[in-house]
């Protein structure tokens, strides 16, 4: 079963940044594909980025330019870089991983998610 943490969520300003970590264990994410989505009270889960098993990215539009999806294999940890933060970014942040080496940008597509870090920016 693998297990997977979210953390380096918080309070941030505007234009501010943050990094988000999802270290897994249990398992190993040098063979999956990752993802990062994100949800609101009341709404669907959003897809965000995802990384594939070679480093290949896919981002959201609405976050295109302003976030990274990176893998540290050594480390079992994905992360996300999350800059020029947008108050209609603040949701709750959760991490993926999708049995298979290509990205999906369906939550539906993956097999296991973290718990979640709640990312909030003020205006």
């Amino acid at each position: 079963q693998v297990l997977l943490v979210e953390s380096g969520g918080g309070l941030v300003q505007a234009g501010g940044s943050l990094r988000l970590s999802c270290a897994a264990s249990g398992g190993t994410i040098s063979t999956n594909a990752m993802g990062w989505f994100r949800q609101a009270p009341g709404k669907e889960r959003e897809f965000v980025a995802a990384i594939n098993v070679s480093g290949g990215t896919v981002y959201a539009d609405s976050v295109k330019g302003r976030f990274t999806i990176s893998r540290d294999n050594a480390k079992n940890t994905v992360y996300l870089q999350m800059n020029s933060l947008k108050p209609e970014d603040t949701d709750l942040y959760y991490c993926a991983l999708r049995n298979g080496r290509w990205h999906r940008q369906a939550p539906s597509d993956y097999d296991y998610w973290g718990q979640g870090t709640q990312v909030t920016v003020s205006s």
